[in-house]
């Protein structure tokens, strides 16, 4: 019979076949806001009855701005990336970039929005970073690249603030948190030289010389510089002295702020070499860049530049998560929504168990990622409003980039998975997909690759003489007493009880070990940092009095999988000396007596 059916359907003419509507239906997602049932439920246990009262009204609004208008300006974006002409038709150089007329409304809306300046105004007190927070979320995936320059902005907002917002630096300020269109700023971040990114500290070669009137002139090469249509930018450079000598090394650094135009939009003694040709975010302009005499505003104590521009990372940072978690949830939108309509093998895929499955476990990562970020915006707000004890501050210096390494991993690996739930159409440029997952496998690299935040990890636990630790287990363990009433979550409690005594094992054992056995250990114990926190998180949601069967069932599949990698390595001897030349013989053939990289 079907092959009967089959030769019939050749058998009609040609010219008709090609008017048939293509018989796969296009996912539609609504508002994102009211169909993220986790996100609700989250604000719905934290905020205040008022705050949260104005904050759902406000993000239902915006949820349906998202849709009608945010959503088709991001496609136009991906389709009009930016050009650059470096010479007009008479030959003056002219180094212009060009953005589309979408990219530029992103920017008004981004304004309008208060993207940036609901961080800053504090309207809702401490709660006002989480309000943000989920505000960059929902807009991320349909921002066309524009959330981008948005985590740089509030990371130089940040800096200009915990710098007491000096008087040279008010007007500033005040663009980049403004809500007016006209008056917005966005802000560079331009540290990346010819010699590498996180390794600023020998990487940095640009100069700065200091002029008569107190001014700065830099002079340098900028080789990775995101935003490069920004209108301010903070930098690093070292201060040459009388006779033109610099220092070397992180106490060399300081930080410069800048703008890039001058009044009359001519680039402030600014070469544009060309536009980075990149694997994704191609809605973006990056750029290199030559200094060549930039008049810059020396910002930060002299040899202070690192250690002034660490909030700035810690907010891009947070940006980065803020960017995973959107890629994620997105992607499992899309993938619920086709399987509704999608019949494979006769029927929908949603009523498919492995397919049902496989989208589950995508949903139980998505929502570990998910309240992870919640809790670090919670804790930054409240160390911005003064609210947060010591424990809270050594707490989000451990998990920013905890989160951000974590995330970034997961991130990618789900929105490659769930690019197979719609099979080759996922392949198809023109549905969408394939940008979301360009997009997102920068997440992994940028502010800092998986190994760079796993040793930065173990500086927090350094500086904090274990303190920090310490406070991590008391929280987490905080959090799972929640669940002693509810017997569904019993399981899970007893599997986290474990991960945690094994992970003070772990760390007791290592203690007595060479400091190359924590370095080979940064990034499995990472690891089990995130899943261990996050599977706190899940326990703590899935305890309220209104928790759904949905709730129970993610945290307890989060606490299946292993939540301590770094105490089973451990016992297989993984950080041993003798097993890290063996790594490098395996990589190498034989151990390199140098290095040809």
């Amino acid at each position: 019979m079907q092959q009967n059916q089959v030769l019939e359907d050749l058998e009609v003419p040609v010219a008709r076949r090609e008017t048939e509507n293509l018989f796969q239906e296009r996912p539609e997602t609504g508002n994102q806001y009211l169909e993220d049932a986790l996100l609700r439920s989250y604000l719905k246990a934290h905020l205040p009855p008022k705050v949260l009262e104005e904050v759902s009204q406000d993000l239902e609004r915006f949820g349906n701005r998202l849709l009608t208008e945010v959503k088709p300006l991001g496609w136009e974006c991906e389709l009009n990336p930016p050009v650059f002409r470096q010479y007009d038709a008479w030959g003056q150089r002219v180094d212009h970039i060009i953005t589309c007329s979408a990219w530029k409304r992103m920017k008004e809306i981004s304004a309008e929005e208060g993207l940036i300046a609901e961080a800053y105004e504090r309207r809702y007190s401490n709660w006002s970073r989480v309000h943000q927070a989920v505000k960059l979320y929902l807009f991320s995936t349909t921002s066309g690249g524009f959330n981008c320059p948005l985590a740089m902005t509030d990371g130089a907002a940040k800096v200009i603030e915990s710098l007491g917002t000096p008087a040279s630096l008010k007007n500033a300020f005040d663009h980049l948190t403004s809500r007016d269109p006209k008056k917005f700023w966005t802000s560079g971040q331009w540290m990346t030289e010819r010699r590498g990114g996180s390794d600023v500290a020998n990487g940095t070669e640009t100069v700065a010389r200091k002029q008569p009137d107190g001014t700065y002139r830099l002079y340098g090469f900028k080789w990775f510089t995101s935003a490069a249509d920004s209108d301010v930018t903070l930098t690093l450079a070292r201060i040459a002295d009388a006779e033109g000598h610099v220092k070397q090394g992180s106490s060399g650094l300081s930080l410069f702020f800048l703008k890039v135009r001058d009044e009359d939009k001519k680039l402030n003694n600014i070469r544009v070499q060309r536009l980075k040709d990149k694997l994704g975010t191609r809605q973006m302009a990056t750029a290199e860049l030559w200094l060549d005499g930039a008049e810059a505003e020396l910002i930060s104590a002299e040899g202070r530049g690192v250690a002034s521009i660490s909030n700035m990372l810690n907010i891009s940072r947070i940006h980065n998560v803020i960017g995973a978690v959107a890629s994620m949830r997105r992607m499992i939108s899309l993938s619920r929504e086709y399987a509704l309509k999608r019949v494979v093998f006769g029927k929908l895929l949603k009523d498919h168990p492995l397919h049902m499955q496989t989208i589950a476990r995508m949903e139980v990562q998505t929502r570990g990622a998910f309240l992870l970020l919640m809790e670090i915006a919670r804790l930054l707000g409240l160390a911005e409003t003064n609210m947060a004890s010591e424990q809270d501050q050594l707490l989000l210096r451990l998990l920013v980039p905890v989160a951000k390494l974590y995330t970034g991993k997961q991130a990618s690996a789900t929105v490659i998975e769930a690019m197979e739930c719609f099979g080759g159409q996922g392949y198809m440029e023109d549905t969408g997909l394939p940008v979301i997952v360009r997009d997102t496998l920068v997440l992994s690299i940028w502010e800092g690759t998986t190994n760079i935040l796993s040793l930065d990890v173990l500086r927090s636990l350094t500086k904090s003489q274990g303190q920090v630790i310490a406070v991590f287990f008391s929280t987490v363990q905080k959090k799972i007493e929640l669940a002693l009433s509810t017997a569904e979550l019993e399981p899970a409690v007893k599997q986290m009880r474990a991960a945690i005594s094994h992970l003070t094992q772990f760390i007791q054992g290592a203690g007595l070990k060479e400091a190359v056995t924590m370095e080979l250990a940064a990034r499995d114990f990472s690891y089990s940092l995130a899943r261990i926190y996050s599977g706190a998180l899940l326990i703590e949601h899935a305890s309220r009095p209104d928790a759904s069967a949905a709730d129970i069932s993610a945290a307890r599949r989060w606490c299946n999988q292993e939540l301590c990698p770094v105490a089973t390595e451990f016992k297989n001897s993984s950080y041993e000396a003798e097993e890290s030349l063996m790594d490098s013989s395996l990589v190498y053939g034989s151990p390199p007596s140098t290095s040809r990289l």
